[in-house]
């Protein structure tokens, strides 16, 4: 009986060894298709007036008309960003991360769980296995074929930078919940059902998944209608024709919650099971968290 506890207890440390760091298989997607389905440039927008809030439908009223971007940030725009931003000194380069200054949460005499006071913070990990874009010491540089996928393993603190320099700012959790739904209390952003058609979430197929079952991200736009191979996509935009607001990567917003020093994340991800696909799941962090599952986009005033 102890041979046998001991040659089971081999074999599981075995098998525990062998699925800790192990790198999945590339999709063959990553080197089939690499352009944007959608102008990452491009910008949406969404006019004043009510939306319904939530799974039980609270009337939400923002009362001005603001744009958002049709996709989630690029890794390429968020290299070039990097670039610009460590010329005119915004951002830092210390112990294999990018790290940048932050001038506090305003507490207004609130007690948090965390106090987020003025300092410098991580924006991204460098030289991480999950890391999609990289630095040789002089230039900022993206893994090929991920030009045209969401920016990951980017922190709150390095989406707000990000959008704080060229103006911009992170959608509210308001703002972002009603670009993607639109007025009609829709559950996703295209309707009321939901196919492995209209979005990447877990094993809902497509040319990056592989066949183990791994889900890499895929790049913005994907799912605009066009078929990719054997592959049909439906055009799956919001009612203000904004993508990717459901599965691919989940997304930071702007939003400061009394007495809370979390941030939120809204429309799931690649790794989301279907239910939590709708578009009024979300999950919080620290705003020190990244993670390959984690993007941005940015918003501003209409002009």
């Amino acid at each position: 009986m102890k041979r046998l506890t001991l040659v089971l207890a081999v074999l599981l440390i075995g098998l525990l060894a062998s699925g800790c760091g192990a790198v999945p298989e590339t999709p063959k997607g990553v080197s089939l298709y690499t352009e944007a389905g959608v102008d990452p440039d491009a910008w949406a927008l969404v006019p004043a007036g009510e939306f319904l809030s939530g799974q039980y439908e609270e009337v939400v009223n923002l009362d001005y008309d603001y744009e958002i971007k049709k996709t989630p940030v690029t890794n390429a725009q968020y290299a070039q960003y990097l670039t610009e931003a460590l010329a005119a000194g915004t951002i830092i380069i210390e112990d294999s991360e990018i790290k940048g200054y932050y001038p506090g949460d305003p507490y207004n005499g609130g007690k948090h769980e965390v106090e987020i006071t003025e300092g410098y913070y991580i924006h991204m990990p460098l030289g991480l296995e999950e890391n999609r874009i990289f630095f040789d010491g002089q230039n900022f540089t993206v893994k090929a074929g991920y030009e045209n996928h969401p920016v990951t393993m980017v922190t709150w603190f390095g989406a707000k930078a990000y959008a704080d320099f060229y103006g911009w700012r992170l959608p509210s959790d308001h703002e972002w919940e009603k670009a993607a739904r639109g007025t009609d209390g829709r559950p996703f952003p295209w309707g009321d059902e939901i196919t492995y058609n209209h979005a990447n979430f877990y094993k809902s197929g497509g040319p990056f998944q592989t066949s183990s079952g791994y889900s890499d991200t895929t790049p913005v736009g994907f799912y605009n209608g066009s078929t990719y191979g054997d592959f049909k996509t439906y055009d799956a935009k919001s009612p203000y024709g904004v993508y990717d607001m459901a599965g691919n990567v989940q997304e930071w917003t702007g939003t400061l919650w009394y007495q809370l020093h979390d941030r939120k994340m809204w429309g799931a991800n690649k790794q989301s099971f279907e239910n939590y696909v709708r578009i009024w799941k979300y999950d919080s962090a620290t705003p020190t968290y990244y993670s390959p599952n984690t993007g941005f986009r940015v918003a501003r005033d209409a002009e």
